[in-house]
Formats: structure tokens, C-alpha cells, sequence
């Protein structure tokens, strides 16, 4: 029996087999026929047809802010997943832990189940995302200590204290990586009217993304649309400007770890301002975050070793503990 631990996240979803490690990366996208309503790729292959698809193809995104957004799809994706990768013996079914953010509603919890035991699933264990995170981070939340991790993924940024085994404190934000891409996005459009796809904003982002000052000014090449005259356009753009048009969500992740430190009690407060924070998730290698961060909150701020792959990390250490959590 293969055991799996699944971090479904907005951008991408990570499956990890216990006794094998993470056997799939691949981002959260199916293309779909809009005549047959039947899937024609998922993953890297979909990916590769967004906003480039013909009008009978619709590249879909099924997860949104970190919850299901259209339940139908995101089965067949997990389906296809997990017929991928061989997670699923013949006579035995597994046990499947799957990922959700910190303020995920009962009836969203209730979705992402369902959607696991569809799939064959003999148990299904929901874990917080912070949780997993902070697991796979390597920290060590059994002990009665205070420990911080900031997670910002693609749909949700999800800050917790753990302590004990549990979370503490914790605040989720739909501010992370896809917004990320849609201010940058926005700002081209307004500051040089060019059009450009969610991609390139991606692209941009990953590049010369920065959102503190430093000695060098990155520069790089944009293609888009002109909005004016509707044709192909090119521009140059600057590390300066993304930190710009990255400004005002960054500052409301920023606030929102203040509250979680002003909530936590004393105790762990203490350990947090020796110990400090664990900063992990893909928006985490943003340029400059770290240092932004340590200068704002003024704790130790770490970034994590493995950031895009420590949730399902985290789900590996925990398939190792079911009993645990039976």
C-alpha cells in the first residue's frame, strides 16, 4: 500500500509517496475541449497552452486562493495525477494527506475530501498548510517552544505559530503569488499600455522580481500587446519598477505577520524573537524579502532550503506518523 501525501496547491500540486519522495511537480492546470468538456492535458503540458489556446481549448486553472474552484476538474486532475504516478495498488487503497490552507471553511474541507475519496482513498487525513510547512521546514513543533513560518504560495500566504504538535496563532491572506503576477500585470498596463499574459507577468516576477533596495537594478525585455494600436509591442522594464507594482501586498503581508506576532502569547513570543521566522513558499524567492521582512518585524527571518517543496515534505514526515494522527 502506497501511502501519499498531496500538497494541492493554486500553482502547482506536489504528490509525495511515502518510502519514495516527491514523485510529481507540476502546475495546477487542465485543458479542456469547451465542446467535448473532456480533458486534452494537464500539468506542464496544459500550462504550456495558456493563453495560447485556440477558441475550443480552455487551459483552466481548477484551484483558486487555495480552494477548489471548479470540483469537477479538479478530480479528473487528481485522477490523472495519481493514475501518473502509480499511487494506486490494485487490492489496496491508500491513505492520502492532503493540504489546505489555515482558514479553509468546513465546507471547503468537505470539497477537498471528498475529491480524495473519490479517488480510492481508504482514509483521508486534512492537514493546515502552515503545519506541513513548518514540518517540512524542518522545525521541530512538538516541544512546548514557539515557532514562526510565513508560507506564501500561489493562491493563499498562510502565517502561523506552532507550538506542541498545533497551531497557535495563524492568519491567511489570498495575497501570494498569482496576485503577485496580476500587479505586475497591471502596472505595465497602466504605466506603458501594454498587454501581457499571466506567464510573462510570471516570468517578470521570477527575474527581476525585487522588493527591496539593493545595489543593482536588474533590467529585462517584455513582449506584449499594444493597447493603443492593438499590435505586437516590446519594452524594457526594470527590477525598480516590479518593486514598485509589488508595494501595497507585500505591505499587507507585512501587517498581517504583525498581527499574528501581537496575538501570540508571551511565551512564545520570546522564543520567536531569539529563534525568529521561517519565510517558505514560491513568493518567498522574491528578491529582498528576507531582508524586508527582518527589517520590519526585526526577528531573525530564514528562508527555507527547499521553499516550493516543503508542504509536501512536511506531508512525507507525517505519513511516517499516521498513527499519530489516527
Amino acid at each position: 500500500m502506497k501511502d501519499i501525501g498531496i500538497d494541492l496547491g493554486t500553482a502547482n500540486i506536489l504528490i509525495y509517496i511515502k518510502g519514495q519522495g516527491i514523485v510529481l511537480n507540476e502546475p495546477s492546470v487542465v485543458a479542456i475541449d469547451t465542446e467535448t468538456k473532456l480533458p486534452l492535458a494537464f500539468g506542464v503540458e496544459a500550462n504550456q497552452m495558456l493563453g495560447k489556446t485556440p477558441f475550443k481549448v480552455r487551459a483552466i486553472k481548477p484551484m483558486k486562493d487555495g480552494v477548489i474552484a471548479d470540483f469537477e476538474i479538479t478530480e479528473m486532475m487528481l485522477d490523472y495525477f495519481i493514475n501518473k504516478v502509480k499511487a494506486r495498488g490494485m487490492f489496496k487503497k491508500p491513505r492520502i494527506i492532503i493540504c489546505c490552507p489555515a482558514d479553509t471553511t468546513p465546507v471547503e474541507k468537505n470539497a477537498i475530501k471528498e475529491a480524495a475519496e473519490k479517488l480510492g482513498a481508504k482514509k483521508v487525513y486534512l492537514e493546515e498548510e502552515p503545519k506541513a510547512a513548518a514540518i517540512g521546514v524542518g522545525l521541530d513543533i512538538s516541544k512546548p517552544n514557539g515557532n514562526m513560518v510565513i508560507d506564501i504560495g500561489g493562491g493563499t500566504t498562510d502565517i502561523a505559530v506552532l507550538s506542541l504538535g498545533g497551531i497557535v496563532v495563524s492568519k491567511s491572506l489570498k495575497i501570494a503569488g498569482n496576485v503577485f503576477d496580476n500587479d505586475i500585470k497591471e502596472y505595465i498596463k497602466n504605466k506603458y499600455r501594454l498587454l501581457i499574459g499571466d506567464r510573462t507577468a510570471g516570468n517578470i516576477k521570477h527575474e527581476i522580481g525585487s522588493v527591496y533596495e539593493s545595489d543593482e537594478t536588474l533590467e529585462m525585455e517584455v513582449r506584449g500587446r499594444d493597447l493603443e494600436t492593438g499590435l505586437p509591442s516590446i519594452i524594457t522594464i526594470n527590477s525598480l519598477e516590479i518593486e514598485e507594482s509589488l508595494k501595497d501586498n507585500i505591505s499587507k503581508i507585512i501587517t498581517a505577520t504583525k498581527m499574528v506576532l501581537e496575538d501570540t502569547p508571551p511565551e512564545l513570543s520570546a522564543d520567536i524573537i531569539e529563534n525568529g521566522a521561517v519565510l517558505t513558499g514560491g513568493g518567498s524567492l522574491i528578491k529582498g524579502l528576507k531582508e524586508l521582512f527582518e527589517d520590519e518585524l526585526q526577528i531573525p527571518i530564514y528562508l527555507a532550503e527547499s521553499p516550493l517543496t516543503s508542504v509536501a515534505e512536511g506531508t512525507g514526515i507525517m505519513l511516517d506518523n499516521l498513527d499519530l494522527l489516527d
